[in-house]
C-alpha cells in the first residue's frame, strides 16, 4: 500500500511537470511554494493542477466502481459502464451538444439521463430478491445496448462540424475539467461509506448463498454497492466523458499485486486508478503537443499490455 501511495505522488508530480512545456522539478517545487515566476506558477496552479486532480479523482472513481461492481455481480469482467449509467449521461450530453447548449445545460441533461437510466435499471434489476444480481446484469446490458444505438444515431444526425467534438468527448476528455473539487469530495465520501462494508464484501465475493448463511443482508448490501458504483460512474462521466478500461483493468492489476482483501483492495484501487489516469492524461496532452489525444484511447493502449505482463509474471511465479 505504501508503494501505491508513493506511485500516486510520483504520478501527480509527473502530471504537473509535463505538458506542452516541461517544468524541471526544482522549478516545479518553487512554483508550488510560490517562489517561482508568475508565468510558471500560473501554469502549475491554474492550468495543470485542476486537470491533474480531476484525472486522479476520475481514475479513483472508476477503479472504485469497478471493484464494487465486480463484487456485486461476482463477475471479474464487470465494468463500470455495464449498467448503462454512462450511456444515459452520454446521451444527455450529446443531445445538448446537438442542440448547441452550453456546458451547464450539458451537465444538467447528462445528470438527468444518468438518473433516468439508473432508476430504470434499479427498478428492473432488483425486481426479484432471489436473482437480483443476474437480473441487474441482464437489464444493464440490454439498456446499455439500446443507449449505444441512440448515441450512434445522434452521431449520424449531427452536423459534420460537431461530430469530432462529440467523438472526442465520448473517448474521454479532461480538457474541460477546470474544477475537480466535487469529484474529489464524492470520491472521499463514497470511499468512506464503502470502507465499513469491506468485510461483508469479502463474504459476498464467495457467493450469495454463502453470504446469506453467514448473516449478511445480501439484498441491502447489493443495493448499496449499486448505488455507490452509480455515483462513481456518473461523476466520472460528467467530469471527463467515457474513459474506458480503467475500472476493468486496475482492480485486476491490484489483485495481482496481492491485495485481494477488500479492506486493502479498495484503497489500493483508488490510488492505482488515480495514478494510472493521471499518467495517461499526461501522455495524452504531452506526447503530440500541442495536439491532445483522447485519454480513453491511451488508457486502453496502456492498460492491455500492463495487465498481460502482470498475468505472465504471476504465471511464472506460480510455475516456480
Amino acid at each position: 500500500m505504501a508503494v501505491l501511495g508513493l506511485v500516486a505522488l510520483i504520478g501527480l508530480g509527473i502530471g504537473l511537470s509535463f505538458g506542452s512545456v516541461s517544468i524541471p522539478l526544482d522549478r516545479l517545487w518553487r512554483a508550488l511554494t510560490g517562489s517561482e515566476t508568475a508565468t510558471v506558477t500560473d501554469i502549475v496552479w491554474k492550468l495543470r493542477m485542476p486537470r491533474v486532480l480531476a484525472a486522479f479523482a476520475c481514475g479513483g472513481l472508476l477503479s472504485l466502481s469497478g471493484v464494487l461492481l465486480q463484487v456485486l455481480l461476482r463477475n471479474p469482467l464487470a465494468d463500470p459502464y455495464i449498467f448503462g449509467v454512462s450511456g444515459g449521461a452520454a446521451l444527455g450530453v450529446l443531445l445538448s451538444m446537438l442542440l448547441g447548449w452550453g456546458t451547464a445545460m450539458q451537465t444538467g441533461t447528462g445528470l438527468a439521463g444518468a438518473l433516468a437510466v439508473s432508476a430504470l435499471v434499479f427498478g428492473l434489476g432488483f425486481g426479484s430478491s432471489g436473482r437480483s444480481a443476474y437480473r441487474l446484469l441482464l437489464t444493464g446490458v440490454v439498456v446499455a445496448a439500446g443507449l449505444n444505438a441512440l448515441l450512434s444515431l445522434i452521431l449520424v444526425l449531427a452536423p459534420q462540424t460537431a461530430v469530432k467534438g462529440m467523438l472526442f468527448w465520448l473517448m474521454g476528455d479532461l480538457g474541460q475539467a477546470t474544477s475537480p473539487w466535487l469529484a474529489i469530495l464524492l470520491l472521499g465520501v463514497v470511499f468512506l461509506i464503502a470502507l465499513p462494508l469491506t468485510g461483508a464484501m469479502n463474504v459476498l465475493a464467495l457467493g450469495r448463498t454463502k453470504a446469506q448463511s453467514l448473516g449478511v443482508s445480501v439484498l441491502e448490501l447489493e443495493l448499496a454497492l449499486y448505488g455507490l458504483a452509480a455515483i462513481c460512474v456518473l461523476t466520472s462521466v460528467l467530469m471527463a466523458g467515457t474513459v474506458g478500461f480503467v475500472g476493468l483493468i486496475v482492480p485486476h492489476a491490484v489483485r495481482l499485486l496481492g491485495l485481494s482483501d477488500h479492506r486493502w483492495l479498495l484503497p489500493g484501487a483508488v490510488l492505482a486508478g488515480g495514478s494510472f489516469l493521471v499518467l495517461a492524461d499526461t501522455l495524452a496532452r504531452a506526447a503530440w503537443a500541442p495536439l491532445q489525444l483522447p485519454v480513453g484511447v491511451l488508457t486502453a493502449l496502456a492498460g492491455v499490455p500492463v495487465l498481460l505482463l502482470l498475468l505472465v509474471g504471476r504465471d511464472r511465479d506460480a510455475a516456480h
